[in-house]
């Protein structure tokens, strides 16, 4: 029994022993993770450190520091952008400056053109200024302009316009330390041009952009040139099917208007001369062709009637063709163009060789009816023959036997004239037959060369339309 008592006493005596050996090394592990967590504390917080040890400083991350927001940096919360700048105080000055960088089109039918450029403006508003040791600027996008104040420039007697926007708007701002900005644009522009077609297609033409404040008058906002004509440029690409641009300038005047008051408004003149090369080919010549075929009818015989009026009615046809082409493509002034002077002249020449036929083959007519009353009236025609009977075989001349009334003298040799003229010579000599012819004053005089009428055309009409043209471009070119 009392070995037995013994040995219970000697476990309990291990037990207890143990448990107090495991306690000991459970503190002791706790104490050393609470010691190390201490030091990465100290380490990371730059505290001490073993002497001769290397530094493990974890960089902060700037992208993640408040500080670094361009909002707080340039206290955009902090001020009313609504305002401008220094307000109640002078006007803020306002510079600008222009890059074209196209002319797209040109249209005298909408009286208007379509320019893309580079608007830049120039500014300085002291709540944007903010620290900076290397004096560097920042450039920020669209997204910032819409918290700051910025001009309210508008296009005046624009009719439609945009900001381009691939592959993200185009605009940019870039805030300087000092409070400056910039900002700038890329926009295309269509604007109405009042075009003075008087000389068209001779013409030259002075369109203008003209740039505003819709809102500040010239108390609130300066607006100005930044260089003078220096803030204009343009590229040397640009060019134009039908115009050739002769110069860019600026001015800068003075808008009224009586319900809000005086504006600052800047204007960009650019002045261009339209190309005539197109025009001499697709109306000028064309013209003056038709009017140089219409000549052909006065070396056609005057009793070719279906030679002579289908030409004639042809070039009159063509011409009124060219006029209304012409006419499709431009405004609808009220005032004579250039081209319209030059294209109804020619049509008048087209129109009178026309009339000058009908005068030779009239003529030509009434001279037929009076030798065939003279002839009629005359008892002997003292060996002439009477030209009735010299008509020509109709196997040789193909045009079978047709009434003289119809055809007149056509097909008859070329000496039936002298014979014709011979004849009423030979009758007014006779004193016995001259009494009889007398009393009727028309056959005094019979004979009227209508064949002149034609050869006096073909010096006539080439001289008067040369003489036309050389007035015409002498005061138009």
């Amino acid at each position: 029994m009392q070995v037995d008592a013994v040995l219970v006493l000697f476990c309990v005596w291990l037990a207890g022993t143990a448990g107090k050996m495991a306690q000991s090394r459970g503190h002791k592990l706790e104490t050393y993770k609470q010691s190390r967590l201490r030091r990465e504390t100290r380490m990371e917080g730059g505290g001490g450190h073993k002497s001769g040890g290397p530094i493990y400083k974890r960089s902060p991350d700037m992208t993640k520091s408040p500080m670094t927001k361009s909002e707080q940096l340039l206290r955009i919360d902090d001020h009313d952008f609504t305002m401008r700048p220094a307000f109640g105080g002078p006007p803020i000055p306002v510079g600008v400056d222009v890059q074209v960088e196209s002319l797209d089109t040109i249209s005298e039918v909408d009286m208007d053109f379509t320019m893309t450029l580079y608007l830049r403006h120039y500014w300085k508003d002291e709540r944007l200024s903010f620290p900076s040791t290397n004096n560097q600027s920042m450039t920020f996008d669209s997204r910032l302009v819409k918290k700051i104040w910025v001009p309210d420039m508008f296009f005046v007697h624009s009719k439609r316009s945009f900001i381009h926007d691939t592959t993200t708007d185009n605009v940019m701002l870039r805030v300087y330390p000092d409070g400056n900005v910039l900002y700038s644009l890329r926009v295309t522009v269509t604007a109405m041009c009042n075009m003075d077609l008087s000389r068209f297609p001779l013409d030259t033409q002075t369109c203008s952009l003209e740039i505003e404040s819709y809102a500040y008058t010239d108390d609130d906002l300066m607006l100005y040139w930044k260089k003078g004509n220096e803030s204009l440029n343009t590229d040397d690409r640009i060019s134009l099917s039908q115009f050739l641009i002769q110069k860019f300038h600026t001015t800068t005047k003075l808008a009224f208007y009586s319900s809000t008051g005086w504006y600052n408004r800047l204007y960009i003149h650019f002045t261009l001369r339209r190309h005539i090369f197109f025009f001499l080919l697709q109306t000028y010549f064309p013209a003056t062709l038709m009017v140089m075929l219409s000549w052909v009818s006065f070396w056609i015989d005057r009793r070719a009637v279906p030679a002579r009026v289908p030409l004639g009615i042809t070039t009159v046809l063509t011409m009124s063709t060219i006029i209304t082409g012409v006419n499709a493509s431009m405004p609808r002034v009220s005032y004579i163009k250039a081209v319209d002077i030059y294209l109804w002249v020619s049509f008048v020449f087209v129109f009178l060789s026309v009339i000058e036929y009908a005068a030779v083959n009239y003529l030509s007519t009434v001279q037929e009816r009076k030798e065939r009353k003279l002839r009629e009236r005359l008892p002997c025609t003292c060996g002439i023959g009477n030209p009735d009977e010299m008509m020509i075989d109709p196997q040789i001349t193909g045009y079978g036997s047709m009434d003289i009334n119809t055809t007149g003298n056509y097909g008859m040799p070329e000496n039936g004239g002298r014979q014709e003229r011979m004849l009423a010579q030979v009758a007014l000599n006779d004193p016995q037959i001259a009494s009889q012819v007398k009393p009727s004053r028309g056959y005094v005089n019979i004979w009227i060369d209508t064949h002149a009428i034609d050869k006096y055309s073909r010096v006539v009409f080439p001289g008067a339309y040369i003489l036309f043209n050389i007035i015409y471009w002498s005061i138009y070119s």
